[in-house]
């Protein structure tokens, strides 16, 4: 006698085998940086970037006027002294162009500065993405993405407010997600699954925070993460783009927010009815 179970008979193997929210996401952005790469003048990429990205001295200067001045110091002396005049003189046209543009602490996540860049983050968003989309849904998925962009956005402004440098990636998104996946995919399998290779995981409730404290494979994978964007945020060394730095803190921002988000978005948290 048989004792195997009766599953449907499998159709075709996808493609991609990601939730399609994160296809489109990645596809997203890859369209997007290559209709600036390809298609659009350099004139219009750069008007788009003024319009997209995160400017700090821009938000500064919109609560408080009276530090343009101190702005343009902190533009002709950050960096290297051969550039001083043409920093200054883009710190110069930012401010010259008065408004918060509120929606960029949203849009500066969908632009990069390189195809490494936006490549880089999408391989991320697909290993860490994707299991937070099969567990929460599509609109969860998209919710925490957009708060850990906008946190990230706002700890970068507030650490640098002084900075006329646009502020481009999706990174601190992508840290949102890769927080929240932490909260659950280390866990160790339930007692007694895993024995039939057709058995489906248990859903189980998100780790407090004290018991990952107690799971060794997501402490290390807390510790390295961290370490890594301190140590590339200290060296000021491009990680993915060629010419930006790595905004560390904009990462921390995203981490930190998705991290303590995702039990508050959880449907597993919810009790069942």
């Amino acid at each position: 006698m048989d004792a195997s179970p009766d599953l449907p008979r499998q159709g075709r193997v996808p493609v991609f085998n990601m939730p399609g929210v994160v296809t489109v996401s990645i596809g997203l952005l890859l369209a997007i940086h290559a209709v600036r790469e390809i298609l659009l003048p350099d004139a219009w990429d750069i008007r788009l970037v003024l319009d997209l990205a995160l400017v700090p001295s821009r938000w500064t200067t919109w609560f408080d006027p009276a530090q343009a001045d101190a702005v343009l110091r902190a533009a002709s002396e950050a960096g290297d002294a051969q550039f001083a005049a043409a920093r200054e003189g883009f710190a110069r046209y930012v401010l010259s162009e008065p408004g918060a543009y509120p929606w960029s602490f949203a849009t500066y996540g969908l632009l990069h500065g390189s195809w490494m860049h936006v490549i880089f983050n999408s391989v991320w968003l697909a290993a860490f993405g994707s299991p937070v989309a099969r567990r929460c849904g599509a609109w969860r998925f998209g919710l925490i993405a957009l708060a850990g962009t906008v946190a990230g956005g706002a700890l970068h402004v507030a650490i640098d407010p002084l900075s006329s440098s646009p502020l481009i990636g999706g990174s601190a998104g992508v840290s949102a997600l890769m927080a929240a996946a932490a909260r659950f995919v280390f866990q160790p399998p339930a007692a007694g699954y895993g024995t039939q290779a057709w058995q489906l995981p248990p859903h189980r409730p998100a780790e407090t925070v004290l018991e990952l404290l107690r799971n060794r494979t997501a402490v290390t994978f807390l510790v390295i993460w961290l370490a890594t964007n301190l140590l590339f945020g200290l060296i000021s060394l491009p990680l993915g783009a060629e010419n930006a730095a790595v905004a560390w803190d904009a990462h921390l921002g995203g981490f930190v927010v998705g991290f303590l988000m995702f039990p508050f978005v959880d449907p597993q948290a919810r009790p069942p009815r």
